[in-house]
């Protein structure tokens, strides 16, 4: 049965050995010994330590997204002091890499993700979360052919690997409207932390959102097409109409609504057209033959 027919995001995977605490009676085990097998980070913390707090999930992201060609392991400085005081941790949050049993590498302060993931990938000399991107590709090309449970069933499993997967989770939205589910992809929006709201992928899914739920609010295309045919100058039935076109998958009729109200008067409904027609630019993505097309004509009407 596919995630569409479940009605629900996945819950994230279970956690793994990839990330631990040590002690100073253990590290040798957790660190040393487990670094002649694959490499392992150590990271250096405190409870009161504000970047601390800030760089420990990016690790453990990380690391997980390595898929198990590194660890994680975790030594709180003020339970054990003895092994960093050695090493001569004097600030923290510090990282150290260990392999085969020696320290190779590290860096201190909170870091981007970004800038942690190329630590990553030049300690294990290998690509991090490859395999979730190929994935990410994959369903944006199922939901581009309209394979919708397709898609969402791939975004599931990239989900249940990571939670926070902002392409995923803004695809697996984009994958309920196109059902009509309008009601999980706003629970699914509703997941995407504060902070990455304005990422390209999930305002383009919030706006695909808000057109659905305008669209609900039209009457069919066969009114308002007859009542487009009965009194052209009647903008709020061709604004409807490029609604409820825009809802059944014809953009390109949808932009040819909003575009003759521009032409016919720029400024109606204080400039209503033109907004949604950005608005539908943002839904379908830059590349959209719909919205190359779109923004063509919309500037040779603005500019002429």
């Amino acid at each position: 049965m596919s995630l569409l027919q479940n009605g629900g995001p996945a819950p994230a995977a279970a956690a793994d050995d990839l990330v631990k605490d040590t002690t100073t009676q253990n590290f040798v085990k957790d660190v040393i010994e487990a670094s002649k097998k694959q490499p392992v980070l150590v990271d250096f913390w405190a409870p009161w330590c504000g970047p601390c707090k800030q760089l420990t999930p990016v690790l453990e992201k990380v690391v997980k997204a390595a898929k198990g060609k590194a660890k994680l392991v975790k030594m709180n400085i003020d339970e054990h002091p003895a092994i960093p005081g050695q090493m001569g941790i004097q600030s923290i949050p510090a990282v150290i890499a260990f392999v085969n049993g020696q320290p190779v590498d590290g860096f201190m302060g909170a870091l981007p993700e970004s800038q942690v993931t190329a630590f990553m990938e030049r300690l294990i000399k290998d690509r991090v979360g490859g395999e979730d991107k190929d994935q990410i590709k994959e369903a944006e090309q199922a939901l581009a052919a309209k394979d919708v449970t397709r898609a969402a069933d791939i975004y599931a499993r990239v989900l249940a690997k990571d939670a926070t997967n902002i392409p995923a989770l803004a695809g697996l939205a984009r994958s309920y409207v196109a059902t009509g589910a309008l009601d999980q992809a706003k629970q699914t929006l509703a997941m995407v932390p504060e902070g990455k709201r304005t990422d390209p992928a999930v305002a383009a899914a919030q706006a695909a959102l808000d057109i659905a739920q305008q669209a609900k609010s039209v009457g069919p295309i066969s009114e308002l097409e007859a009542k487009v045919v009965a009194n052209p100058a009647d903008l709020q039935a061709r604004f409807d109409l490029a609604l409820a076109l825009n809802a059944q998958g014809k953009r390109e009729a949808a932009a040819e609504q909003l575009l003759e109200i521009i032409k016919r008067d720029r400024k109606w409904n204080d400039d209503a057209a033109r907004r949604q027609l950005t608005q539908f630019f943002e839904a379908w993505g830059a590349t959209d033959e719909a919205t190359i097309s779109g923004r063509r004509r919309l500037s040779s009407i603005l500019f002429a």
